[in-house]
């Protein structure tokens, strides 16, 4: 019985992503931390991106505790869709999660855009490549090192740099007042950029967005 519940709850927490082609289908990783104390961090970023394309298409978080995630659908009108996923893992091990999400839906990372703040960028600015190392950021080395590739798309969004030293308190701390209301226009011009890259490809969206 105690097996047959433990079949019975890892079904129900993946229905939503069944069925979905893994050829048509994109999806979307807003990397951050879970928790309420990090909902406002610079290091949220990636989460409050998610969270502004899950909202704008109606589309509901499930928790999905056996792919440590929450997962957003946006179906398209054949099996496609836009999956958007939040890791539940912490930053530092997000790669287990993205494995995990890729391997239960059979996807390529080559068709998985992770978003997350870079302090090597100028507050505000955008980010779009195809491929590449990881950078100075934890997150996305976890994610390079668990799918075991650098061909996976990234769009950094540009948070600043820290005082010699801070780093951590830097990207664990919340945007300043004067800060809050250009942050609110970074997101909507990142939105706008994940967007282009699931509908248009990256060429496009590089294009358009890169700067």
């Amino acid at each position: 019985m105690l097996e047959f519940l433990r079949r019975l709850f890892r079904r129900g927490s993946t229905e939503s992503l069944a069925g979905l082609d893994p050829l048509s289908t994109r999806v979307i990783v807003g990397l951050g931390n879970p928790g309420p104390e990090y909902v406002d961090t610079r290091h949220n970023v990636g989460f409050r991106i998610a969270d502004v394309i899950a909202a704008r298409q109606h589309a509901n978080w499930q928790s999905k505790p056996s792919l440590h995630a929450q997962v957003a659908v946006v179906r398209g009108e054949d099996r496609g869709a836009v999956v958007l996923v939040k890791p539940q893992t912490f930053m530092n091990r997000s790669g287990q999660s993205v494995r995990e999400v890729l391997e239960f839906m059979a996807i390529e990372p080559q068709r998985c855009l992770v978003v997350y703040d870079e302090m090597d960028l100028p507050f505000g600015t955008l980010r779009l490549r195809e491929r590449g190392g990881p950078g100075t950021h934890n997150g996305m080395r976890s994610v390079i090192a668990a799918l075991e590739t650098e061909e996976i798309a990234r769009l950094r969004v540009g948070i600043g740099q820290s005082s010699p030293g801070e780093a951590t308190n830097h990207v664990l701390g919340e945007f300043s007042a004067e800060e809050n209301e250009a942050v609110r226009e970074v997101i909507e011009r990142a939105v706008e950029a994940v967007l282009a890259w699931a509908q248009n490809g990256a060429s496009v969206a590089m294009n358009r967005y890169n700067g």
